[in-house]
């Protein structure tokens, strides 16, 4: 109980700091990758690629999911990026959308500029039928993915596909997308970033399709929050408090694809088992098990990859290098 009660009382500083130790990792391997791409280019001495960077690269690991559940046959050339994902999918089955409550590095961001927001007062709380509006982008962007991309491609399609140039040339891609933006794509970056300050949660809640497929996932979750309408005082903390703008306070279980499982509504309730944590037939459980969950799970498909050597890729740095210097006229393959 003792455990509980702590959690419960620095829900907030706790999360910001789960949240922040995997942005920080992340920076950090984007850094790393940076350095290892400026070696392939021969401005720099060598640094080893990180695997981590691999978990931006989420259409190569649609497609060797798909491959590995028709074949078998685990995809080594972005390793990590399936890992992150089978991670991530896992945790939506298991514990709700925990992945981009507690891990995400763009749901950090998004929360801090929602934070930034709030503390300058330019937040908006937009009626709830306008956001049903706006959250359905990003459901029409997975279904867009999943067809053209994952239903769309058999086994030989996407074999052909992660062993070309641009597969293997992704990250570095990648990373020049951002070194080198357009005229139109730093206008966009610059309006999502702009539109996270005004609008809460705005880019996970209307325009992530990973988040959408999690959503979709979270639904059959064995974990929900429930409410007690009986011992329910009608304060509405909840509804203020939740990042996804879910009503909680006109629900008796939240089973909401945009509930991020980050159970500060719980936190911020008045009344004792007013909103408690249910598990498998309805049975209460303590709150802090969601993320723990979430957490456990993460690190455990890492430190099970690492050690069975489906982490690192299979690609020596040199045949990265070789492709890294010829990225930017690699085409995208058409079929």
């Amino acid at each position: 109980m003792a455990i509980n009660d702590f959690f419960m009382n620095n829900i907030t500083i706790i999360r910001r700091a789960v949240q922040a130790s995997f942005a920080l990792f992340t920076l950090y391997a984007g850094y790393q990758f940076f350095l290892f791409y400026q070696w392939s280019m021969g401005q720099g001495e060598y640094v080893a690629r990180p695997p981590a960077v691999e978990g931006f690269l989420p259409i190569s690991a649609l497609l060797s999911l798909k491959r590995l559940f028709l074949t078998g046959e685990f995809d080594h050339i972005h390793s990590a990026g399936l890992v992150i994902l089978m991670a991530a999918l896992t945790i939506g089955l298991l514990a709700r959308k925990g992945f981009c409550g507690w891990i995400c590095p763009v749901g950090c961001a998004s929360h801090l500029a929602q934070w930034l927001g709030a503390r300058l007062k330019i937040l908006l709380n937009i009626p709830t039928w306008s956001a049903s509006i706006l959250s359905s982008l990003k459901y029409f962007l997975l279904g867009f993915f999943l067809y053209v991309i994952v239903w769309n491609m058999d086994v030989a399609a996407i074999t052909s596909f992660l062993q070309t140039p641009y597969n293997l040339a992704a990250d570095a891609k990648m990373l020049q997308f951002f070194l080198a933006p357009t005229s139109l794509t730093l206008a966009i970056l610059i309006f999502l970033v702009a539109i996270s300050f005004v609008l809460p949660n705005s880019w996970c809640r209307f325009l992530c399709p990973y988040g959408a497929l999690l959503g979709l996932l979270a639904y059959f979750s064995p974990l929900r929050v429930n409410r007690d309408p009986d011992s329910c005082i009608g304060c509405q903390k909840c509804d203020r408090q939740c990042p996804c703008g879910i009503k909680v306070s006109q629900k008796q279980t939240v089973r909401s694809p945009e509930c991020i499982g980050c159970i500060e509504c719980v936190a911020v309730c008045p009344k004792k088992d007013c909103l408690t944590l249910q598990g498998p037939a309805g049975r209460k459980v303590a709150a802090w098990l969601l993320p723990v969950l979430t957490v456990v799970i993460f690190l455990g498909f890492w430190a099970t990859a690492l050690f069975s050597d489906h982490w690192q890729s299979k690609v020596s740095p040199e045949t990265f290098r070789q492709i890294y210097q010829i990225a930017e006229q690699i085409s995208h393959p058409t079929y």
